[in-house]
């Protein structure tokens, strides 16, 4: 019974009956078995040179084999997930194909039997590691690219269509990728949006049934409304009941961080989170690295630097650089360096700047004054380089949030939620905001929660995969902030 009323027939669009294939055909069934022919496949390759198709060799790979997919197992990695981190990913690969290679050699050196196969080993952790790497990386570009299509990805309820809730149903039509499509509401009372969204309220809570039966929903994203829990509680229950995936906004959502410790009372979980400290020594470590990175790359860099200030010194003239006041750590202003893009306006223009509602400044400002290679170093975020020497001098980091100017800061402070939380660490040349679409005039709001997950879960890798990903970013066509 849901929201008091009697549940449907067991067969309601035949999704139990069909459990086992789902499993088969699901994304993590697809992993394992493209995993496992990665690897045969890499066996196989690993025993072409003359004298290492020996049975024995041929047994380790098969141990080398199991051992990889027992690893990737435990570690999660054929459970569903909902947002699939392909960096991460490859990294865990890496990591575990290593510790396979090593458990097999040490093993044989144990036995006795590592005479004929220490270089066999070593080709088959190479080709094991770069095969499955490429076919995960085949099957996401075409998961995403399935998932972009007008019909494609799970058909999604969202139960709740509070502030949570549209903020869940925005989202996932801006990441068709995730690989799940909403097509609607459940809710009794439904928060009327300012900014209403293409997604209808398909009903309340009794409903629950007929809606997944009428839109042949796959999975339930349970988020917050005005119901009391027993009915969010009976919901879930029936989703196991249909097979359905289910997953659910926790309830302190803004203080849930990757890194999370789970204890019980009795049948009661303790849920403790262990965010990073940014006046820990870890950010110590992280702003020194930064300083001696940045010295590095203006050596590496300053014929790049010498020629760009060349060519604007000879097409525009002075100056060269243009310095701007920005907010950085613990609120304090100081001035971020960028190679000036513009020429000086004349006395006529006025240079207007309008916002939009909850959005940030950036891109072109008014009238637009680019020079024709202003344009070319904004595109390509060339005229950014300059701020290596704000990093050089402890103002910046190469990846943070990035810094906005004191006047919008009071603004955005005083409107926007745990906004001034940014400034708990040193504002970057790119940050987690920029490399996930934040850029230019975007939301403030996004901008701010982005930021404050990239403090609360930061790590030397999470740094070194944004820059990865900024690389990838500045190759597309636009502006940046």
């Amino acid at each position: 019974m849901v929201g008091g009323q009697a549940a449907p027939a067991f067969h309601l669009h035949g999704l139990p009956a069909q459990r086992w294939w789902q499993s088969l055909y699901s994304r993590s069934g697809r992993l394992c078995v493209s995993d496992a022919l990665a690897l045969t496949l890499a066996g196989a390759l690993a025993t072409i040179p003359a004298g290492a198709g020996t049975k024995e060799n041929l047994l380790w790979s098969v141990f080398f084999s199991l051992g990889v997919l027992a690893l990737l197992s435990s570690r999660g990695h054929y459970r569903p997930r909902l947002e699939p981190r392909h960096l991460d990913t490859l990294r865990t690969i890496v990591t575990l194909t290593a510790v396979a290679a090593a458990f097999t050699v040490t093993l044989r050196v144990i036995v006795g039997d590592i005479s004929t196969g220490a270089a066999q080993d070593v080709r088959l952790w190479a080709l094991a590691t770069v095969l499955i790497a490429l076919s995960r990386t085949c099957i996401t570009l075409a998961e995403r690219r399935a998932a972009r299509a007008p019909a494609g990805g799970e058909p999604t309820l969202i139960v709740g269509a509070g502030k949570v809730g549209q903020a869940i149903g925005r989202r996932l039509q801006a990441h068709p990728e995730l690989g799940l499509r909403p097509v609607g509401f459940l809710d009794k009372e439904p928060m009327v949006s300012k900014a209403p969204l293409d997604l209808p309220v398909l009903g309340a809570s009794w409903d629950f049934d007929a809606v997944v039966a009428e839109q042949g929903i796959r999975h339930v994203i349970v988020t917050f409304s005005t119901a009391p829990t027993e009915v969010f509680v009976r919901i879930l229950d029936r989703c196991d009941e249909l097979g359905l995936r289910t997953s659910f906004v926790p309830r302190f959502f803004e203080r849930t961080t990757e890194r999370l410790v789970v204890g019980r009372l009795g049948g009661l979980p303790l849920v403790s989170p262990e965010p990073a400290d940014p006046r820990g020594w870890q950010f110590g470590i992280k702003y020194a690295l930064d300083r001696v990175a940045a010295a590095i790359a203006i050596v590496i860099f300053s014929p790049l630097l010498g020629a760009l200030a060349l060519g604007l010194l000879l097409t525009s003239g002075r100056p060269i650089l243009y310095r701007q006041e920005r907010i950085g750590l613990d609120g304090r202003r100081f001035e971020m360096l960028k190679f000036r893009t513009m020429r000086p306006p004349k006395d006529a223009e006025e240079t207007v700047i309008s916002l939009d509602a909850g959005s940030a400044p950036g891109g072109v400002e008014g009238i637009d004054r680019r020079t024709p290679m202003g344009g070319f170093m904004r595109k390509t975020s060339l005229d950014e380089l300059p701020q290596l020497f704000n990093v050089l001098r402890g103002e910046m980091s190469f990846v943070g949030p990035r810094p906005e100017r004191p006047e919008y800061v009071d603004m955005f402070g005083r409107t926007i939620h745990r906004y001034e939380e940014r400034h708990r660490v040193k504002s970057g040349i790119t940050g987690w905001a920029q490399v996930n679409g934040l850029r230019g005039k975007t939301s403030v709001a996004d901008r701010a929660e982005w930021d404050n997950f990239y403090i609360e879960n930061w790590s030397l890798w999470f740094d070194f995969k944004i820059m990865l990903q900024t690389v990838m970013a500045v190759a597309l066509p636009g502006d940046v902030e």
